[in-house]
């Protein structure tokens, strides 16, 4: 990938967007945002509606039923309370306070914020320090109230201090059976995509994806200023405010520097268990952060001002390398936020950044796992067989590939022993569970209730599952498996790919959900999601597709694509393809015998699939032997073929660097008919 956005391939040529430029909205002019408006396609992922209670007690009534230590490089847990015992140096910890306070203070701030560890009402006679500004501060702000207070500042809290200010100040906080921390999130319990802002100037203009089918939606620097001294004035105002110095990417060459600056204890142990935890040594050396979080969640935006449309917003300035919270208090968006971050920034250095699951054979091989929600990808890169490098969110450099993130964010919805022992055992003291349901008297969690929500969670360090490869990175991938739950039930059960076929699904990101029942009839809905995380990409979808093609020809990965969901019909007339010939499936591509397999190709989609694969019968490799009603199967290839067509008309006509058209090749990848 060249740095001007170009991209080309040593064997395949050049690959890149085809048609017009996104058409640019004049600066001058910047429209306010509706974010009622209709849905777009963008896979929301985690995003729920808010939940049901009218008061704090109401919601408080439906969470109960009535009746770390530094992150281990070798598999060693290690200590992490020992944050402030070893501090003594006098002027590195005046360094580390200037740090901090330059974080919360403007530049025309005389003061900055104190450092204490623990309550503050137990200590509070920490001297004033004056800060130091970062480089990239560069506000126009003037003077507020706030500038003449003094916030206790928490610095990397241990799992156990944080449980202590949870339960003493936080309502709703609760200590459960097996140990984990029970919160609440408040009146958001999912993430809010609609209230997501970037800010759009001269550089970010060019380099992002914008428009159609875009999740970014734009706002201007002044009034990401005017959010950021609400957000920073609410957080001076507070008794105290918590401080995390952590890290993202386990690659150490490539890794970013993150603050989190938060209210709520809750959101400092959730990003104490997702980002990855420094050493006492990393943390004395840590310095000027790379990005920054500020975190008032709890504190509405004002509604009135430009670009808002609701009290929620999450705003995101890059050139200042920020993040500003206000109006939710639901965890996950710090965690995607940061996602989107190094969706940004790991590109610039030639690193593909991924939405996926990846785990490692005993051999060395590595295998990526895209799929959305309910497509299997974590039941199937959780192989006990296999070490687990990550669950979410990985980053392929010419290093190999490394997770992001320091843990786990599981969801908890049915969650059972038997089904997932690995996610179940996870949950005990450290981890934090988010809106789940307990027994008032035994804290017992009810997993099946969702009286709060749905999207029930768990975020927990990644060195709770017990085959986490520690460190976190694997060479380079051998093959790249996407998932699909076709409810259509055309897709075959696998499918070997070209590059350009990898390129063209993984643009797609697609899947199938079953819609809701009218008149006892149920139609399968096809979603897409460009990259297979669409509402968390920065940059046009065909940016990342290429350099994904780029490093597999490089490194001689094999693209896959694996369906899920139906054979022998579509959803209400077929079955759901038995798990245990999906898992012998993936056993195979782990294995290379796959790669020596015979191959045939079907109609319309042009995918060549195994005629035998050890475990799996025969017929039901290609889909329409399993079908009885031979024209209501072609009826329905047909229909998907046309839903992926319409889909892929969105990144058809897009400029990439200095190429205007997708090649031939890639759009001969999708559907003939």
């Amino acid at each position: 990938m060249e740095e001007n956005g170009e991209f080309s391939f040593a064997k395949d040529g050049p690959v890149g967007g085809s048609g017009t430029s996104v058409v640019v909205v004049a600066r001058s002019g910047l429209p306010r945002i509706q974010t009622h408006a209709n849905k777009d396609g963008i896979c929301h992922d985690d995003s729920t509606p808010p939940v049901k209670a009218q008061t704090i007690d109401e919601l408080h009534s439906l969470q109960k039923k009535r009746s770390a230590p530094t992150t281990p490089l070798q598999g060693s847990s290690g200590s992490g309370n020992a944050a402030f015992a070893a501090i003594s140096e006098e002027e590195r910890q005046k360094l580390q306070l200037q740090s901090i306070s330059a974080s919360l203070a403007s530049l025309t701030r005389e003061s900055g914020p104190k450092l204490v560890k623990g309550d503050p009402a137990r200590k509070s006679d920490t001297p004033k320090v004056s800060h130091q500004h970062h480089h990239y501060f560069t506000p126009t702000i003037s003077v507020s109230d706030s500038a003449l207070k003094f916030t206790h500042v928490l610095y990397n809290l241990s799992p156990a201090e944080l449980y202590e200010q949870a339960i003493k100040y936080e309502h709703g906080s609760f200590i459960t059976s097996s140990g984990a921390l029970a919160t609440l999130s408040g009146a958001k319990t999912g993430r809010s995509p609609r209230d997501k802002r970037v800010v759009r100037d001269e550089t970010t203009e060019n380099e992002l994806w914008w428009g159609r089918g875009s999740p970014n939606i734009e706002m201007d620097e002044h009034t990401f200023l005017v959010n950021r001294e609400r957000a920073v004035d609410y957080l001076n105002s507070l008794d105290k405010v918590f401080v995390n110095d952590q890290f993202l990417n386990w690659d150490p060459e490539h890794r970013i520097k993150v603050r989190i600056v938060s209210a709520r204890a809750y959101h400092s142990l959730f990003m104490h268990n997702m980002c990855i935890r420094p050493t006492l040594e990393e943390l004395e050396d840590f310095g000027t952060p790379d990005f920054t979080i500020y975190n008032a969640g709890q504190f509405p935006c004002n509604r009135y001002t430009h670009y808002m449309s609701s009290s929620t917003s999450i705003d995101l300035n890059l050139a200042r390398r920020e993040m500003v919270i206000l109006g939710t208090q639901y965890a996950g968006e710090m965690k995607k936020g940061l996602f989107g971050v190094m969706h940004y920034l790991m590109p610039k250095k030639n690193i593909l950044s991924l939405h996926s699951g990846c785990n490692m054979g005993k051999d060395g091989d590595v295998a990526l796992f895209f799929g959305l929600s309910g497509t299997g990808k974590t039941t199937l890169s959780t192989d006990h067989n296999r070490l687990l490098i990550g669950d979410d969110e990985h980053c392929w450099s010419d290093n190999g590939v490394s997770n992001i993130e320091g843990g786990c964010y599981a969801k908890c919805v049915d969650l059972s022993r038997e089904k997932e022992p690995d996610i179940w055992n996870a949950i005990k003291f450290g981890t934090v569970l988010e809106n789940v349901v307990f027994d008032e008297h035994t804290r017992e969690v009810d997993y099946t209730d969702k009286s709060v929500t749905e999207n029930t969670r768990a975020a927990y360090p990644i060195e709770y599952i017990p085959n986490a490869k520690m460190p976190c990175v694997g060479p380079h991938p051998k093959n790249v498996i996407l998932l699909a739950c076709d409810a259509f039930g055309v897709l075959p059960p696998v499918s070997k790919l070209s590059l350009a076929q990898t390129m063209y699904h993984f643009i797609s990101g697609y899947t199938a959900l079953v819609a809701g029942t009218e008149d006892g009839i149920k139609e399968p809905q096809a979603t897409f999601s460009a990259c297979f995380g669409a509402a968390f990409i920065m940059l046009h979808p065909t940016r990342y597709a290429a350099m994904l093609a780029e490093k597999m020809s490089k490194y001689g990965a094999t693209g896959w694509l694996v369906n899920t969901g139906w054979s022998g019909g579509r959803y209400g007339i077929g079955n759901r393809i038995k798990l245990a010939f999906t898992r012998r499936i993936i056993d195979a591509i782990h294995s290379g015998s796959l790669l020596t397999a015979n191959y045939t190709k079907t109609k319309v989609f042009g995918l060549e699939i195994p005629t035998q694969v050890e475990g799996v019968p025969s017929e039901i490799l290609d889909p329409i032997n399993t079908w009885e009603d031979k024209s209501a199967y072609e009826e329905n290839l047909l229909k998907l073929a046309g839903l992926f067509k319409k889909n892929f008309q969105v990144f058809e006509n897009y400029k990439i660097g200095g190429d205007a058209s997708l090649t031939e090749e890639i759009l001969a990848a999708g559907p003939i008919f």
